[in-house]
């Protein structure tokens, strides 16, 4: 007998119990896990000084984009396949991506404490989001609904670390906007 498939709305994902996703960072990240969609995060496990490496990024794959990847070119993608996946977006960022070294490191601005949400800010590596939301990060200096660095221009970047092909294509967009 035929069944009826009716259209709905995609459900968002939500967290792996620990028990079928074990620690990719064991003594360096503690997920946070939350039956909530989109409610878990990483909490470092260490301190460590302003400007230092976090860790490097291995085991990712490429990807198309979506809302779990990271972009790591002006057009390619990569899964982290790790809890720092789990490294959720903020204005005031704690660590960045650097995609072109393949590492995280702590923000120059200030040292990392143990027990502290490990953020970054998703405009230094993504161009356009696969899914804008409506940052919730509290910072004085939130941007409201983050897409991505497209359309911020390097006003709206100002302060902020960047991979350097987000530099490019900020680049290329305001040539093109200035007609050159």
């Amino acid at each position: 007998m035929p069944v009826a498939i009716q259209d709905q709305p995609p459900t968002p994902p939500t967290a792996k119990p620990a028990s079928t996703h074990p620690p990719t960072h064991p003594g360096l990240i503690h997920v946070h896990r939350s039956d909530q969609a989109f409610g878990s995060f990483a909490i470092s496990s260490v301190s460590l000084p302003a400007g230092t490496l976090f860790t490097k990024i291995t085991g990712a794959t490429p990807s198309e984009k979506a809302y779990t990847s990271v972009q790591v070119s002006a057009d390619s993608h990569i899964e982290l396949n790790s809890d720092l996946v789990y490294c959720n977006h903020s204005c005031d960022p704690s660590v960045v991506f650097d995609m072109e070294k393949m590492e995280v490191r702590v923000v120059d601005e200030r040292p990392l404490s143990k027990g502290d949400p490990l953020t970054f800010f998703y405009p230094s590596s993504e161009w356009e989001m696969d899914q804008a939301f409506d940052c919730t990060c509290g910072s004085g200096k939130c941007k409201g609904v983050i897409r991505g660095a497209k359309g911020m221009g390097w006003e709206g970047l100002k302060g902020y670390w960047v991979n350097g092909f987000i530099g490019e294509l900020v680049r290329e967009e305001e040539r093109e906007k200035n007609g050159q």
